[in-house]
């Protein structure tokens, strides 16, 4: 790829600023990603059934930032130890995992924003077949990212293309892993055409989504109502969640994807300044850690945003088979009283 003829190289200083900050962040947000999903899982589970407020986009977005939580550790310990033993495939799998839950987070934030605001909009649409529809969504979903996510792996050289191209040899790749993987030879355009898809189809629409759902969620409360105060509650809910949605795209997506095309411009060379170059591949490992730190806001989310994690954290609800026993045992001993 003949960008720039620019050979601006990486300082040791600059590997070892990148690691650090990968193996601090990631350290931090494991525990809390890893107790804060399960819990999660844990709740909506008793109330994938019997409620239809986006529960089971929900359930989904807590599978993703599980999935990315659970790969935290091998990255942590690559990040330490600045070595990769864990083999060529191992290394292409989290690295495409990784993207794979990024983006599949992006997407069930956006289907939670976008149900929660119809169920405010139009309350009276959601029937069993609308959640036949939602599991449908979610393989859709599923399946959708998987496939976007393939370029991420493929523009990355594999350890046999750098033997055939390079005097580094098969040891190298025990070295390097992650975003360090060297990139594939790819055509401008063919860049610049991956670059814009992945910005509107990954972030930009999403965004718009999700921010519209903000303003139609926030506009339902000016409406009158039937003096129904539970409605009113209802919609307040509501928007604390699409709220929390937006500004977890904020937070955590945004700055990734303003600096997204900039990284791969300055990887590849593209940067006729070094310092502008090094300036870039500073602040995209903080951007990228921002958007790994989805896995434990959507928790708090969660929490303070749905009354289930309420209701199924203060007082543990008892089945109705256990009730019932329960009734049934003391009417029976009230007979046994009276008798």
């Amino acid at each position: 790829m003949s960008f720039a003829n620019n050979s601006c190289k990486d300082s040791a200083d600059l590997r070892t600023y990148q690691h650090y900050v990968y193996a601090v962040v990631y350290g931090v947000i494991l525990a809390p990603g890893l107790l804060g999903n399960v819990l999660a899982l844990w709740v909506f589970r008793a109330y994938v059934r019997e409620t239809k407020k986006a529960v089971v986009f929900m359930m989904n977005l807590a599978v993703a930032d599980l999935m990315q939580v659970l790969s935290l550790p091998l990255r942590i310990y690559y990040y330490l130890n600045n070595a990769w033993p864990f083999g060529e495939l191992l290394c292409m799998i989290c690295f495409y995992l990784k993207y794979v839950n990024m983006y599949a987070s992006i997407y069930f934030l956006v289907c939670v924003s976008v149900r929660r605001c119809e169920l405010i909009m139009r309350p009276l649409t959601y029937n069993s077949s609308r959640r036949r529809r939602d599991l449908f969504i979610c393989a859709l979903g599923w399946l959708l990212v998987c496939l976007c996510c393939l370029p991420f792996p493929l523009l990355r050289n594999s350890s046999s293309e750098r033997n055939s191209n390079s005097s580094l040899g098969t040891s190298e790749f025990s070295r390097v892993c992650f975003t360090e993987l060297p990139m594939r030879v790819v055509s401008i355009p063919a860049a610049w055409a991956l670059l814009i898809i992945a910005e509107l189809m990954g972030f930009i629409i999403p965004l718009i989504l999700v921010l519209a759902c903000t303003c139609l969620t926030a506009g339902s409360l000016r409406e009158p109502t039937e003096g129904a105060i539970h409605d009113r509650g209802e919609k307040r809910r509501a928007l604390r969640m699409v709220l929390s949605c937006a500004v977890v795209f904020l937070v955590c997506f945004a700055p990734y994807h303003i600096t997204m095309p900039l990284d791969f411009l300055a990887k590849v060379n593209a940067l006729s300044s070094c310092s502008l170059r090094d300036l870039i591949l500073r602040c995209h490992p903080v951007t990228l850690c921002l958007a790994s730190l989805n896995c434990s806001l959507d928790p708090l989310m969660y929490y303070f945003t749905t009354d289930e994690f309420w209701r199924r954290l203060s007082k543990p609800e008892i089945p109705e088979s256990m009730t019932f026993s329960r009734r049934l045992s003391c009417i029976n001993g009230q007979d046994l009283e009276n008798d």
